[in-house]
């Protein structure tokens, strides 16, 4: 009887070492898979006696389960804008069919692109989920398909122009009046903006500055006459004047239009209104100095802006490492489109393989919890880059020979026995 329970023990150990080899062969097959996690082999001894007794004997080995190792992988950068990968926990959620079953899977592989139809899929066709935009800046809270749009992006009309700059304290009143036809020698200082209108093109318009006594001064802001309706070629139109004030340390105390504030430019829309801002003043609770200020220095632009543009047609894709996927248009202007949405699991060893660089969830997972990248204890997402699998090959090299050798001492068992058996019978002879 012992010698077959060595016999027994030693295919046991054959055919775990078999299955286990299997485990270690199929690391090294996917050690170039992108998010591929590497498992490994769980054994566990098999009792040949009765539960509990002290001196049961062992009837050899069994392969318990596999356990998948979800550490992180190496990332490697590819410079492709929509190559994603995830630093830190969670899985990109996708939705389509895989193998005749349609449902919702998992993946920590980030290789997308965009379909014929604008919607950003996996390498297998799954559409990446995420939570789309509403096109005000807000996104929906429901889970759905994230869409790049084929069209242009429309003009946006100027509205509101902004400068942050520095009036010369030193500087002296014009002697001659204020002359819109002739600002560059009845005025102090002048800077130069772009204004779109709302078919989106753009008119240049100048914005002078005159002291008109200490402390105060006044802003004057002039379009070319042929582009402006009611205007004459060759000629300044004024669009909007107003004063500034300072105070004794040179912020700006108070702010006030005067004329004008709405242009109609030729074949665009009327009265187009232009609100010009210089900083927070004091008399409104600001602090007066994070715009236009009055300092004893050269009078200078140190940062100006309007928020019109032309129109604009989609050049690219960027995807933040919040997961918020913006388009990239010609005209300069960064328009979320959608923010991704990461899973996180309770147990992600209890994820079901689905081959294709997918997993399912299981009662072992546990339910999805879905949210944003970075929230939650979830990763970040690191966009141009993708996770490399995480299968150490010099430590698979080892398993290899290790249970190579296992194998060899099994068979060296089952064989030795069997010897044994076979001079028993002899012994009748």
């Amino acid at each position: 009887m012992s010698l077959r329970n060595a016999m027994n023990s030693g295919v046991s150990g054959l055919s775990t070492e078999s299955r286990a080899l299997g485990v270690v062969g199929d690391n090294v097959a996917n050690v170039n898979t992108v998010g591929f996690k590497q498992s490994r082999a769980i054994f566990e001894n098999v009792l040949g006696g009765a539960v509990g007794s002290p001196d049961s004997p062992g009837a050899g080995v069994r392969m318990a389960r596999t356990q998948q190792i979800f550490g992180q992988g190496s990332l490697l950068t590819t410079g492709e804008p929509t190559d994603m990968a995830i630093s830190g926990d969670g899985f990109f959620v996708v939705r389509g069919s895989v193998d005749g079953v349609n449902g919702t899977f998992y993946s920590r592989a980030g290789q997308t692109t965009v379909r014929n139809d604008g919607t950003l899929i996996n390498a297998q066709g799954l559409e990446l989920q995420g939570y789309p935009s509403n096109g005000d800046g807000t996104f929906s809270s429901s889970l759905g398909a994230i869409r790049v749009p084929s069209a242009g992006l429309p003009p946006r009309a100027t509205g509101r122009m902004n400068v942050s700059a520095n009036l010369d304290s030193t500087a002296t009143t014009p002697t001659a009046p204020w002359d819109v036809n002739n600002p560059g020698t009845t005025s102090n200082f002048s800077t130069t903006m772009t204004v779109y209108d709302s078919l989106g093109n753009g008119h240049t318009v100048n914005v002078y500055f005159r002291r008109t006594a200490a402390n105060t001064w006044e802003y004057h802001a002039l379009a070319n006459g042929s582009e402006v309706s009611g205007g004459t070629a060759g000629r300044n139109t004024e669009v909007a004047a107003g004063t500034l004030t300072f105070g004794p340390t040179g912020a700006l105390q108070s702010q006030a239009s005067t004329a004008g504030g709405t242009v109609s430019f030729n074949g665009a829309r009327a009265s187009q209104a232009l609100t010009f801002n210089f900083g927070t003043p004091v008399s409104s609770g600001g602090t007066g100095l994070d715009g236009i200020t009055q300092f004893a220095s050269a009078s200078s632009v140190g940062a100006q802006s309007q928020d019109g543009y032309a129109v604009g047609d989609l050049s690219n894709l960027r995807v933040d490492s919040d997961g918020t996927v913006n388009g990239v248009f010609t005209n300069g202007q960064l328009v979320p489109l959608g923010k991704l949405a990461l899973a996180r699991f309770r147990a992600n060893d209890g994820l079901g393989r689905a081959g294709h660089n997918l997993w399912t969830a299981t009662r072992e997972s546990g339910e999805p919890a879905l949210g944003t990248p970075g929230a939650g204890g979830r990763g970040a997402l690191v966009a141009g880059s993708l996770e490399q699998s995480n299968v150490d090959i010099t430590q698979q090299f080892v398993a290899l020979v290790s249970h190579q050798r296992s194998f060899q001492a099994n068979s060296k068992t089952f064989t030795t026995a069997d010897q044994m058996l076979q001079e028993m019978m002899n012994l009748n002879r």
